[in-house]
């Protein structure tokens, strides 16, 4: 089977640093509602308690649904929209709680 010419397809996985902060423009929206928990899940395993999404600005739809899978994450302590140097409000800041 030839390679794909514009990288992985979409069925295979990526590999993703995991480092406190994640960009979701590299991202199909659909992927993001198990995207997100996954991603804060392997953050807090790796003592990573400060993390950034970023979702982009646009019309707020990616803001809204990173949101609201915050709102029910049982590890997530705090988020707030990034000030300026952060992102703005094209990211949120979130703040996890390690213990279980």
């Amino acid at each position: 089977m030839p390679e794909h010419p514009k990288g992985p397809k979409d069925d295979e996985p990526i590999a993703l640093p995991i480092d406190g902060v994640l960009d979701l423009h590299a991202f199909h929206p659909r992927d993001v509602k198990q995207l997100v928990p996954d991603y804060l899940e392997e953050c807090r395993l790796r003592g990573i308690s400060r993390v950034r999404i970023i979702h982009g600005k646009g019309i707020g739809v990616q803001q809204r649904m990173v949101h609201a899978i915050l709102e029910r994450h049982p590890h997530v302590a705090d988020f707030r929209t990034a000030d300026g140097g952060g992102g703005g409000w094209g990211a949120t800041e979130i703040r996890l709680r390690l213990e279980e």
